[in-house]
């Protein structure tokens, strides 16, 4: 069985920092990653442009040069790519970790491939892989997608695009651009306040002059092949409908951690238990780190305002070997 100082479940870009922070003080360390290196940033859509500028997405002090102040997809998937190669960081791709179990004082880390021991933990798997469903019949139909990736495949098709935040007004432009017929279904009473400063202008001047549809404090209560009905203000409508965008946002794999013994609050935003100042759980040894601490709040961590999470674990974990030895 391979045992390493500190295995880091995912390899996003706070995964590969804390990797990066770790070989550099001298750990042994390993990253497991379920799918490929940022796999989350991978999955997103093709055209998406960062809200945040590139300075502000660098890891480690490696300067982060782009095209624009604020970068797009294909650009962070280099950047983020060679800072592995380049360092020949220790990670393992396309592997799932599926069980972390603390015994004598150390963790059995399972995964589809092998088993692993660890003196410390650092979990940083993000959020992105499980939708925030809408609960309502029909929703299981080829039809309906709950990711968005290229315009081009709605083309010439009468899209339903539901919610208003950056994900599914930039995905109601494009699809607009490219020649879909879309139509917006959302529950607040207006586009979402944190939509990209640039692009929100462009939403509510689109909706104004009618290129697209917007039905607002509206719920889509049933999906059909061929319709969709929705509760509107002014009572329930049927609409034409080929494909479904349901990009109502996604939360982290909560039974994951508690499967790992963290603790959640017993509210809805189901915040983990960690210590703010090293970011350790309530699990001795097992750390969060990125926009997984954040619950269902996530749009609180970005990777701008968390990669310091990596510099705040191993510092604390250098500390207690450091107080370990000592005694």
């Amino acid at each position: 069985m391979e045992s390493v100082d500190v295995l880091i479940v995912g390899g996003g870009p706070i995964g590969i920092a804390c990797g990066l922070e770790a070989k550099k003080k001298g750990l042994s360390y390993l990253i497991v990653e379920k799918g490929t290196i940022v796999n989350s940033l991978f999955n997103y859509p093709v055209n998406m442009q960062f809200f945040s500028s590139s300075e502000r997405l660098e890891i480690d002090e490696v300067p982060f040069i782009s095209k624009e102040a604020k970068p797009k997809r294909n650009e962070a998937l280099e950047y983020y790519r060679r800072i592995v190669t380049s360092n020949k960081l220790n990670i393992r791709l396309f592997e799932k970790v599926t069980g972390i179990h603390k015994t004598d004082g150390h963790f059995r880390i399972e995964t589809n491939k092998s088993v692993y021991q660890a003196d410390r933990v650092i979990i940083s798997t993000g959020f992105y892989d499980l939708p925030n469903l809408l609960g309502v019949p029909g929703e299981d139909l080829p039809k309906v997608s709950h990711y968005y990736n290229d315009p081009h495949y709605y083309a010439s098709q009468k899209l339903a695009v539901i919610g208003a935040s950056n994900s599914a007004v930039d995905a109601a432009l494009e699809c607009w651009r490219k020649g879909a017929e879309v139509t917006m279904i959302i529950r607040e009473p207006e586009i979402g306040q944190r939509v990209k400063y640039w692009v929100r202008p462009d939403i509510i001047n689109r909706i104004e002059e009618g290129s697209i549809q917007a039905y607002f404090n509206s719920n889509v209560k049933e999906i059909r092949p061929g319709v969709l009905i929705v509760e509107t203000p002014e009572g329930i409508i049927t609409l034409d409908n080929d494909f479904v965008l349901a990009l109502t946002g996604y939360q982290p794999n909560f039974e994951f951690l508690e499967q790992a013994g963290i603790a959640l609050s017993k509210d809805d935003k189901r915040l983990p238990q960690y210590n703010p100042e090293t970011m350790e759980t309530n699990v001795k040894g097992l750390y969060l780190a990125g926009v997984i601490c954040g619950g269902m709040e996530t749009h609180k961590w970005f990777i701008e305002n968390s990669r310091i999470h990596a510099q705040l674990i191993v510092s604390d974990i250098l500390r207690k070997k450091k107080e370990a030895t000592a005694h």
